[in-house]
């Protein structure tokens, strides 16, 4: 098979074609040859396999798709493959070879030799089948390990190169500001902090592997009325600045994410994909992003169908160019033939699609499309018979075990111990009743863009792809001497309470009864978690509650595991529980690191992304709100969590002490230094994650009652010490005052350093001095930590 399109011209290799040229002459060169039609064909992509008749992995997409002659499309060439991956099962070695002669045949077609950019999804792991299922991105939330987030994301960088992807629409960088709301598995958690310097690792890692990460969704999707899907967000200036857009700052400042996808929602009437002050006026302007911004699904239709900003096709298409939409995703419907008729009727003017163009060649030139010497054949499949397919089968794997090795090493640290009476680690139980809907469920560690999830429950008798031990087959190894009892209780979502009296039988004839709730990780009101499955409370789905409370009227202990998307009420489980761990859909590794936690082989380290609300209506609530959200005697509702944001507990116990500031003043320019020391004081090797708030006690606008400005882990061994020096930017004090901008003011300041958001250690009181001092996005937002050993007592 010839790998190698050559150039139209074989006597000279054209100007946009030749590396050694710079980028802007490369571009320039090859929008001054093109026609307009060839130029609108690099802005849209082409969704080959999609169905349109229902089963949709998209919005409205029954709606939306229609027949898309390819035949007809590709001589004048073709911006994007969408999902070429993550549509229907395929062998990885045989989807690279196809996707190779995909583009062999979109390139040998149009006149240029361009091909498209393949683009895919990546949210707990490239969303293939036989690729590694990571745990979803709460769970990276709960590692509060930028670092192990970093490499996981190189490994599934590595894998959608070796077979010839170029894109990744991840990581999710929306805040979670209502838990009802469906998508927060696919968040990263409550707070602004964490979810930017976990979806900074995460970009640093995917891009590092050559794949273009894609931010996701600029900006208030999560902060929805009552946590419903595509709602109306309703969202102030200052919230939308100081808590939803800091990650999606970081990310592109530190991370150098190149691509950015716009939310779906509106705010206060702007659809984000018509807010030309967003996507032009501040990611652009302001924040410097040079990369391309892409459409989410069908997103510039729905400014006609959904939000109701366009009369038509072509009204849609300019308004969208016109704020800054680069890319129509996932199929072409109104930046092809609409949007070149109304550029030659000059609706819209034409150097607008050139604005957009020169963004999307400059990238495929980046990613070596436009070279001379570029081939599509991934190295993986250098020396193989390309014409025997049979041959390649299973010849790339994407689920080596270095890859399992990583999703263990996340799935164990984001396990959140959240109460313990000493019942853990269970000490060699003889009889263990294992019950509930999650317990033999293989695919309950999976979230819903993981692909058999997404993609294999529409296609029934397809096999996972991956090894998915349940709950049942782990401990069984884990406690190879126990007795395990089975039995379900009830379902998920069903209701059925008749298998309740079964259950309470079983725990009564067992030392110990491990009860696995949660979620069903679904698509659109498939499941109880998961893009469009949001919920109206917050209580555990279906007869899950009657279960747990059958139980406890029982006088054997209950563990009770969660295995979910989001956080719930636990009702009487809070206080009578043995103990309570939360997993948020960990991956394939996940039901090992669960039995390893509860038999003690591994000591936990999760610390909550999101609060645990104590009732089912108490939403929306997180621990960053305002002295007003928080309980008072004048309402009769509190929003006090049963579990605080960071909270989590270890099976060894850790002292804080010896606290000195250094420099308990600073400027407003300045910085302030302190330190302390943490020491292991059990009799087990474990690792505390020391959290630092902030608290602004007299401020201009109404500030949160404290914020995370820090984190760090801290592995220590029996009786070991470590001294810790901080220091602290007064950068981080930082907040939008009154006029819009965002300025460090004079004054007292608290800084907290805490085992969660509710339990400080340490408090330093500090104070910035001189005059007022305004920033932007080039602020430090980091504190440092910087350890060293002490001797041991």
């Amino acid at each position: 098979m010839n790998a190698t399109v050559p150039a139209e011209d074989t006597s000279a290799v054209p100007v946009w074609n030749d590396p050694a040229l710079s980028l802007p002459a490369r571009v320039d060169a090859l929008i001054d040859a093109m026609t307009l039609q060839e130029k609108t064909a690099q802005l849209y992509g082409v969704w080959v396999g999609a169905s349109d008749q229902g089963g949709e992995v998209a919005p409205h997409q029954h709606d939306m798709e229609e027949a898309v002659d390819l035949d007809a499309l590709l001589p004048t060439g073709l911006g994007q493959l969408t999902r070429p991956f993550g549509t229907v099962p395929v062998d990885p070695a045989l989807g690279a070879l196809s996707l190779a002669r995909t583009q062999i045949r979109i390139a040998a077609t149009n006149r240029f030799g361009i091909p498209a950019l393949a683009h895919d999804e990546c949210l707990a792991g490239f969303a293939a089948w036989g690729a590694t299922a990571y745990p979803v991105p709460l769970s990276w939330g709960a590692t509060f390990d930028p670092d192990t987030v970093r490499r996981m994301a190189v490994a599934i960088g590595r894998d959608m190169r070796a077979v010839g992807v170029h894109q990744g629409l991840a990581p999710v960088l929306d805040v979670v500001r209502d838990a009802r709301w469906g998508r927060v598995e696919e968040t990263i958690g409550e707070d602004p902090y964490l979810v930017g310097t976990i979806g900074t690792a995460y970009v640093q890692g995917l891009e590092s592997a050559g794949i273009i990460a894609t931010l996701k969704h600029l900006v208030g999707y999560s902060a929805s009325r009552a946590g419903r899907n595509l709602a109306p967000s309703s969202l102030g200036p200052r919230e939308r600045a100081d808590v939803l857009l800091p990650p999606f700052e970081m990310a592109i400042r530190e991370g150098g994410a190149r691509s950015v996808m716009n939310a779906y929602t509106d705010t206060d009437g702007m659809p984000s994909a018509a807010d030309e002050e967003l996507l032009t006026g501040l990611l652009r302007d302001t924040w410097g992003f040079g990369g391309t911004v892409v459409a989410d699904y069908f997103a510039i239709a729905f400014l006609k169908t959904l939000h109701g900003v366009a009369a038509d096709w072509a009204d849609a298409a300019g308004t969208a160019l016109h704020a800054g939409i680069d890319v129509e995703l996932p199929n072409v419907k109104t930046y092809g033939a609409p949007l070149a008729e109304a550029v030659t009727d000059g609706r819209i003017p034409e150097p607008l699609v050139d604005r957009a163009l020169r963004r999307v060649l400059t990238q495929k030139a980046m990613l070596g499309l436009l070279d001379k010497d570029w081939n599509p054949v991934p190295a993986a499949l250098d020396g193989a018979d390309l014409d025997d397919p049979a041959a390649l089968r299973g010849r790339i794997d994407l689920d080596g075990p270095e890859n399992r090795s990583l999703a263990r090493t996340l799935a164990e640290e984001a396990v959140v111990v959240l109460s313990n009476d000493g019942t853990l680690p269970l000490a060699r139980p003889r009889r263990i009743a294992l019950l509930g809907p999650n317990a033999d469920e293989p695919t309950a560690v999976l979230g819903c863009y993981s692909f058999p999830q997404h993609i294999g429950v529409r296609n029934p008798g397809t096999p996972l792809g991956i090894q998915l031990p349940t709950l049942r087959d782990t401990l069984a190894a884990e406690f190879p001497d126990a007795e395990i009892t089975f039995t379900r209780g009830t379902g998920i979502d069903d209701g059925d309470l008749s298998g309740i009296g079964q259950a309470t039988r079983a725990a009564r004839g067992a030392d110990v009864a491990v009860l696995v709730l949660g979620d069903r990780a679904g698509l659109f009101g498939q499941g109880t978690s998961g893009e469009g499955c949001d919920a109206e409370t917050l209580a555990l789905p279906g007869a899950q509650q009657h279960l747990l409370d059958a139980l406890l009227d029982q006088e054997t202990p209950v563990i009770t595991v969660l295995l979910a998307g989001r956080p719930y009420a636990l009702g009487r489980a809070v206080e009578e529980s043995a103990a309570i761990v939360q997993s948020f859909f960990p991956g394939e590794e996940g039901t090992h690191a669960i039995a390893g936690v509860l038999s003690g082989r591994t000591n936990p380290s999760g610390r909550l992304p999101v609060s645990v609300p104590r009732g089912p209506g108490s939403q929306p609530a997180t621990y960053l709100g305002a002295r007003l959200a928080h309980a008072s005697e004048v309402s009769t509702i509190d929003p006090t969590p049963a579990f605080a944001f960071g909270h989590g507990l270890s099976y060894t116990r850790f002292d804080w002490a010896e606290l000195t500031v250094d420099t308990p003043e600073a400027a407003t320019d300045g910085e302030f230094t302190l330190s302390f020391t943490v020491r292991n004081a059990g009799e087990r090797p474990g690792t505390e994650v020391v959290q630092l708030y902030l608290h602004d006690p007299v401020a201009s606008v109404v500030q949160p009652a404290q914020r995370l400005v820090g984190y760090t882990r801290v592995e220590l061994e029996p009786g070991e010490a470590r001294r810790l020096r901080v220091t602290v930017p007064a950068d981080l004090a930082s907040f939008t005052g009154r006029d819009g901008r965002r300025l460090v003011e004079p004054g007292a300041l608290e800084l907290r350093l805490a085992a969660s958001s509710a339990d400080p250690r340490l408090t330093a009181a500090v104070t910035l001095t001189g005059p007022e001092r305004p920033v932007d996005h080039m602020r430090r937002f980091h504190a440092s930590f910087h350890q060293e050993s002490v001797a041991r007592a």
